[in-house]
């Protein structure tokens, strides 16, 4: 059976500082951190003993800090791969988070939506993003576990169901920071499940502390 375990990172200082995200490399915050070790251990307690596990992560900071967290606790080295990084906002990343807000172009109800511009200079495309994330999921399975973020975790899913490229510009699969989806192909038939999506109980030791 294959089991992927997708993983949004936890709290970064983006989000307090209210700056673009994208490819800005932020840190996590101490909150993040503390997110971290909860989410390590969360994911240790579902991992059956004994299984072989393969950590691939983002190579962003805020992705990669958390991904050392729950590779240590594994006893294996997380791979990096910069094609789950979340889409890029170009000149955006990084300035106030009001200022993309203001000048956003949202994609139309119907038509071109993956290609749209959204008029944000050297931003990506819904399309490149996805397609560089649908890649990154082509590898082998087992128990795989997946360190991202909660922008990209729609095209996670929507790849991981097999669902057309085309298509996933319709798709919002949404999911707090910290959360863990859980992807399950079943032996016999290989139906692809979404057995759960965004959960974050083990964060509520995090939120009492």
């Amino acid at each position: 059976m294959c089991t992927l375990y997708v993983v949004t990172h936890p709290e970064a200082t983006r989000r307090v500082e209210k700056v673009v995200g994208g490819w800005h490399d932020s840190q996590l915050t101490p909150a993040g951190v503390r997110a971290a070790v909860s989410i390590a251990q969360a994911l240790r307690s579902q991992v059956p003993d004994g299984a072989e596990v393969e950590m691939f992560s983002s190579d962003l900071q805020r992705t990669l800090r958390m991904a050392e967290e729950v590779a240590e606790l594994f006893g294996v080295k997380p791979v990096l791969d910069h094609r789950l990084r979340e889409k890029s906002y170009g000149e955006a990343e990084g300035k106030p988070q009001e200022c993309l807000d203001r000048r956003f172009v949202p994609p139309p109800a119907v038509g071109e939506r993956m290609e749209h511009d959204e008029d944000v200079e050297d931003a990506e495309t819904q399309a490149a993003c996805a397609q560089r994330i649908y890649e990154a999921m082509e590898s082998p399975c087992g128990h795989q576990i997946i360190g991202t973020h909660g922008g990209s975790l729609t095209c996670v899913v929507a790849s991981w169901v097999r669902m057309p490229i085309e298509s996933a510009g319709y798709a919002s699969f949404r999911a707090q920071s910290g959360s863990i989806t859980t992807l399950r192909e079943e032996d016999v038939f290989h139906n692809r499940q979404v057995v759960s999506l965004g959960d974050t109980c083990h964060l509520d030791s995090v939120k009492a502390g």
